[in-house]
């Protein structure tokens, strides 16, 4: 359950504050629930002290929030703070001038900050070639595997074991189909995300040279070998069995309403797709699991990789305001502040002491399933191959992979064919990127 932070009385802070205060401009990118969730957090941060006042502002989607940010830091009339999502971060680390890095702010405002505190999956994906931290980490989700309990049961399957291999989710699509318990075994959101970058971390398959990107701005992408190929020719056999149902391109919105409507019983999707999908699924009840691996591929499973969104605080503002955007992350990063974000939402906890807050007041044990994002993306240390990515242009390639799959699933390409082509466009990409940032 979502808590309430602070007392009535401090609530009413709000409207005794000083017209002296000094506003910080959040921009974001939730709508919805989650927005009201984000401006919840900013009104408690409000009402706690009296000096600074954040103002939380939606610009839309993810890649229009950037948009909009660039447009503004170019018109000197930009936000201390704008939410970006994961692959925009080779981005923002090319916009030299345009950052402040948050392990300075923090420094500089005397403000208490340890990098240490925050877990290593998360707080590696935003550091610099130094290991410094560049951006507050805010909500970071990992994909996970959702199941209807209730249709394995009636195809006869243990309802409490979720496939552990796609091996094993293979003949239990089989099975579900078979016995007429579901028209499909499964569906999956971001073919980009779930599919491809998370299926080769989760592999320990190199996604591109240097590191994934992070040690080169002219990295290259080679996640067409063999398992990842083998991966998608196995997509499209499944799809064309019907064992498997595409969920659309970006995010897939059209496979969550094939899983809640019972169409098909296993569903791949972020970990903050939680609240969704407990929402609508009234009508049955809900497993959760790892996401599935290759028995016989070495290394695997090694660990998930995050994606979400992260705070970075952009230059030009007073330096009024950067005191207070110091104290809102220290605010931020609170067990209890994370606590009451993470628990509703399914997004990932960002600090160790925000996990065992939870656990100490017996949240995981309370909501089966909800700890299996976090051992996921702990489950090993991360290697060069599974600690991220990182590469210019990120968003254009992700639309790159989208076409791919739509031309091997209708049949003009086959899978090697596919993401060899997703090599050769996103590379071409990463070059134009790298040209222009050099």
């Amino acid at each position: 359950m979502y808590r309430l932070l602070l007392s009535t009385a401090a609530l009413a802070m709000l409207g005794n504050a000083a017209t002296a205060q000094t506003e910080i401009q959040w921009w974001h990118a939730m709508g919805g629930e989650l927005g009201a969730r984000l401006e919840g957090i900013a009104t408690e941060f409000n009402a706690s002290q009296s000096e600074f006042r954040v103002v939380p502002s939606f610009k839309g989607t993810y890649p229009e929030t950037l948009t909009a940010a660039i447009a503004a830091f170019r018109a000197r009339e930009q936000p201390a703070i704008v939410q970006v999502f994961e692959v925009g971060t080779g981005t923002m680390m090319a916009a030299k001038g345009a950052v402040y890095p948050v392990f300075q702010l923090m420094a500089d405002m005397g403000e208490p900050f340890d990098q240490n505190a925050f877990l290593p999956a998360v707080v590696g994906y935003y550091t610099d070639a130094d290991g410094n931290m560049l951006s507050m980490p805010f909500n970071s989700s990992t994909p996970i595997v959702y199941y209807n309990r209730d249709v394995f049961a009636k195809a006869g399957l243990d309802r409490d074991t979720p496939p552990k291999t796609w091996e094993e989710l293979e003949a239990f699509s089989r099975q579900i189909m078979s016995s007429g318990a579901a028209p499909c075994g499964f569906t999956s959101g971001w073919i980009s995300w779930v599919q491809t970058e998370n299926f080769s971390a989760w592999h320990n398959q190199p996604i591109g040279t240097n590191e994934n990107g992070f040690g080169a701005i002219d990295s290259q992408l080679t996640f067409n070998g063999p398992v990842q190929v083998r991966h998608w020719e196995n997509l499209k056999r499944w799809q064309d069995e019907g064992l498997f149902q595409y969920g659309g391109p970006v995010g897939g919105n059209d496979a969550p309403p094939k899983f809640y409507a019972q169409e098909c019983a296993i569903y791949m999707n972020s970990s903050a797709s939680r609240a969704g999908v407990v929402a609508n699924s009234k009508d049955f009840e809900v497993g959760y699991g790892m996401l599935p691996y290759y028995a016989d591929v070495a290394g695997a499973p090694q660990n998930s990789i995050i994606g979400g969104a992260t705070l970075w605080v952009l230059q030009g503002r007073p330096e009024a305001e950067y005191r207070g955007v110091a104290k809102f992350f220290s605010y931020l990063s609170s067990p209890e502040v994370q606590a009451s974000w993470s628990e509703p939402t399914g997004y990932l906890p960002i600090t160790q002491a925000a996990y065992e807050y939870s656990q100490s007041n017996g949240f995981y044990a309370a909501n089966p399933g909800a700890e299996i994002p976090i051992k996921q993306i702990t489950l090993n240390p991360p290697t060069d191959n599974s600690k991220g990515l990182r590469f210019g242009n990120y968003v254009q390639i992700r639309t790159v992979i989208d076409e791919e799959f739509q031309a091997l699933l209708g049949g003009s390409k086959t899978a090697q064919q596919a993401l060899d082509a997703v090599v050769a466009r996103g590379n071409a990409l990463i070059a134009e990127f790298a040209a222009a940032n050099r």
